[in-house]
């Protein structure tokens, strides 16, 4: 074959653009650092980088976003608990010291003072809240747990479900509460004969013990449904009569007494009483009551009712909102719990729940059984001062005589019947709150207990997760990186063999046939 010297010139030509191309490709691997420029230059090396990218982006957004955002929700929640089962503690101290019979007035005043304190802080930290997003109340992040203030005009419908083993307690009753005479009329009217238009009994107190369910909510409108009790072969309506207040309860029944197989709701307070053989039918069967009550009117710090319980809002204090009736649902058919969970994706195929919902951790219990505490120390503080006026009156001159001093002799008797009763009930309550508060701290200090299991958990998936980031991060370094000194020896070989090339063409170029002629 014959070779021209066109031939070897076109072949240098491509020779030397090949090897300035190698020049120039090393040039701006030593600029970039990177083996390819584009993915046209390798695809194996472009579709890796591409997926370990991915990975990158993946895992760092776990690592530096996801996880701290998990960890810094669970703290608040956490720190709020705490906080709550301190009160709770509090509350327990306080109650460990009524339950002596060592502290006069000022004492349980002081009690009083405190046991408010306690009963509107209780539940602010209910409503703590991590970026503006509240963490007890599920996924309605936007919503307080409590009543921010007054709604004198809201009102829901609640749907509330019993069992007698855990719901039913016993409880006592005061019949026969006297006030302190004023005038001589009213201190002789107990000793007239019992025909005169004015007579009226000392009252003899007296205490009755009923078992009761308590409801969560005080100052109720009524039923607004019967009550459903439910045990093996019964699947009825209770019987239930409906009373404004204790007052009103004892002058219709002759006493504070319950007819046998009935209920008595007293609205005030929202106790449902049972009758005897109807409180010992219903724990024989272990049964269940359903009990559907209207409520119109919320104070500030109170629990809302759609975090605990099915209900229905129908009427607002708020005049925009206009979106009534509104359905809650907290249970599902079968009594299972609706769990409105917050999910966070910590790592690949692994989330976490970061959410505690109040429900699980505490309901309005605790401020009902403040609120007894108060009342309880309220009654005996007002005895202990009829007391003091009765003392003051037989002082008076007005009372100087010796039948006036007889009858003041046995109101002073009666009135110190209720003091023992109130004190007596006092001690026996406080005691009996000291062993519901510390029911209240476990339950509390479990849900604070799953919270440090997360942590930890979360904890031992962030190692993992950095350790797999840079994992990643060497993997694509090696994929797509070069070597700085490496890409210095290529770069000054493929430029040697450049300049070689150039002056290889030139020589060539000086030779033609002429020159062997």
């Amino acid at each position: 074959m014959r070779v021209t010297n066109k031939m070897i010139m076109n072949n240098a030509a491509s020779n030397i653009n090949s090897a300035k191309e190698t020049v120039n490709t090393r040039n701006k691997q030593m600029t970039s650092q990177k083996k390819i420029d584009r993915p046209s230059d390798d695809p194996v090396i472009a579709v890796r980088s591409l997926r370990l990218s991915t990975t990158l982006s993946q895992v760092t957004q776990y690592y530096s976003k996801n996880i701290p955002d998990a960890t810094s929700w669970l703290d608040v929640t956490e720190t709020a608990l705490i906080n709550i089962a301190n009160l709770v503690k509090d509350c327990k101290t306080i109650a460990t010291k009524g339950a002596t019979d060592t502290y006069n007035e000022e004492d349980r005043n002081t009690m009083i003072t405190q046991l408010e304190a306690l009963q509107k802080q209780v539940f602010a930290e209910g409503n703590a809240d991590y970026a503006n997003r509240t963490v007890f109340t599920g996924y309605r992040t936007n919503c307080n747990l409590t009543f921010l203030k007054d709604e004198k005009e809201t009102q829901y419908n609640i749907t509330q479900v019993f069992t007698i083993e855990k719901n039913m307690e016993e409880h006592r009753y005061y019949n026969g509460v006297n006030s302190v005479p004023t005038t001589e009329d009213e201190l002789k009217k107990p000793f007239l004969d019992t025909t005169d238009t004015n007579y009226q009994a000392l009252n003899d107190m007296t205490q009755t013990n009923y078992y009761r369910i308590r409801l969560n909510y005080d100052k109720i409108d009524g039923l607004s449904e019967e009550i459903k009790v439910k045990y093996p072969g019964n699947n009825s309506s209770g019987m239930v009569i409906t009373y404004e207040n204790e007052t009103d309860w004892a002058a219709s029944q002759g006493g504070k007494t319950v007819p046998d197989n009935t209920m008595i709701l007293i609205k005030e307070t929202g106790d449902l009483i049972l009758a005897n053989d109807l409180a010992a039918t219903l724990k024989a069967n272990d049964a269940t009551l359903t009990v559907t009550y209207t409520k119109t009117g919320f104070k500030e710090g109170e629990l809302r009712p759609e975090y605990y319980y099915d209900c229905v809002k129908t009427a607002s204090s708020d005049p925009g909102d206009v979106k009534l009736p509104v359905t809650y649902t907290k249970f599902e058919s079968n009594g299972d719990t609706i769990h409105f969970d917050i999910e966070y994706t910590v790592a690949a195929n692994q989330t976490i729940v970061i959410n505690t919902e109040a429900s699980d951790i505490f309901n309005s219990d605790i401020q009902r059984d403040m609120t007894e505490m108060i009342d309880a120390c309220k009654n005996s503080i007002n005895a202990h001062k009829k007391l003091d006026e009765i003392d003051k009156l037989a002082r008076e001159t007005k009372f100087a005589s010796d039948q006036d001093q007889e009858w003041l002799a046995e109101w002073k008797e009666a009135i110190q019947k209720e003091c023992d009763f109130y004190d007596n009930n006092l001690r026996k309550l406080f005691d009996t709150e000291v062993g519901k508060m510390d029911t209240y701290y476990a339950t509390i200090y479990l849900g604070i207990t799953d919270l440090g299991c997360k942590k930890d958990s979360l904890n031992l998936t962030k190692t993992r997760v950095g350790d797999q980031r840079e994992t990643v991060q060497d993997l694509q370094s090696y994929n797509d990186d070069l070597d700085l000194s490496q890409i210095i020896i290529d770069y000054t070989a493929a430029y040697t063999a450049y300049q070689a090339s150039l002056t290889a063409a030139g020589k060539l170029g000086e030779s033609t046939l002429l020159n062997y002629l």
